[in-house]
């Protein structure tokens, strides 16, 4: 691993900053790293830090006042206080699962064209972005009726000026989507995803190299993500890095 990969505090900066994206209800970017966005969907609503277990208690306590009435996660990753893992437990919380932190120096970078006709563009104004929402959401398992809602948080993000997004078309249909977020010196990929019917055809990874060469044309050195299970084995083909690892809990319901 290149010593440019083990420096993986901006790595989870930039993931804390997505998150903290969706706040649009309520977050919070101390101790206790958290974000509401509202909607009915546990990726949309969680911990992303706890940096101490002083007063884990009381943080529990807090951060379960303040996410209630939405499902939620939390995450822990390596920028968590060692003994998080244990004060959930003691809470009931059940991991749910793991995302791995992967990384890539963006100087290996390779482009990929995906298959014949994938035309790869930037979304620009309110009407692509729209048709981008809705066609990312159903690979998230982002209900209809939440689609305007999630088009809304995502027409208000506070950090715009580092975001860029991407949509793959074949036919003139969009197809595949993806987000480039430069925060903390990092490029961040997030929202890959292919349509169902068009899988396996390598949108995905070429979309994720086209994210990863607009951070690099912002002059930035790193690319980072976090990997589903089905995308893991794909980055890892391009040249990313496993660095770290979140692992994911949910606490009971009240």
């Amino acid at each position: 691993m290149t010593d440019m990969l083990t420096d993986i505090a901006p790595l989870l900066a930039n993931c804390r900053a997505y998150g903290l994206g969706w706040g649009a209800e309520e977050h919070q970017d101390e101790d206790l790293t958290y974000y509401r966005s509202g909607l009915a969907h546990p990726n949309l609503n969680g911990v992303l830090r706890l940096r101490s277990t002083k007063q884990a208690g009381l943080a529990v306590e807090r951060v379960t006042e303040r996410l209630a009435g939405v499902p939620w996660m939390w995450w822990v990753g390596p920028d968590s206080a060692p003994g998080v893992v244990d004060v959930l437990a003691e809470h009931g919380a059940a991991k749910v699962g793991e995302m791995p932190v992967m990384a890539i120096r963006l100087d290996r970078l390779a482009d990929l064209d995906g298959p014949a006709g994938l035309k790869i563009e930037t979304v620009d104004g309110a009407g692509a972005l729209a048709e981008w929402v809705h066609a990312y959401s159903p690979s998230f398992g982002v209900d209809l009726q939440l689609w305007d809602d999630s088009l809304r948080i995502e027409a208000g993000r506070p950090d715009a000026a580092g975001i860029v997004r991407l949509a793959g078309r074949l036919d003139g249909e969009v197809v595949g989507t993806a987000l480039m977020l430069e925060a903390h010196g990092v490029a961040g990929i997030y929202v890959v995803t292919t349509a169902e019917a068009h899988r396996r055809q390598g949108i995905g990874a070429a979309l994720t190299s086209a994210a990863l060469r607009v951070g690099q044309e912002r002059g930035l050195r790193v690319g980072t993500l976090q990997a589903s299970e089905m995308g893991e084995p794909v980055y890892l083909r391009m040249g990313f890095e496993t660095v770290a690892k979140y692992q994911l809990f949910q606490l009971p319901t009240p």
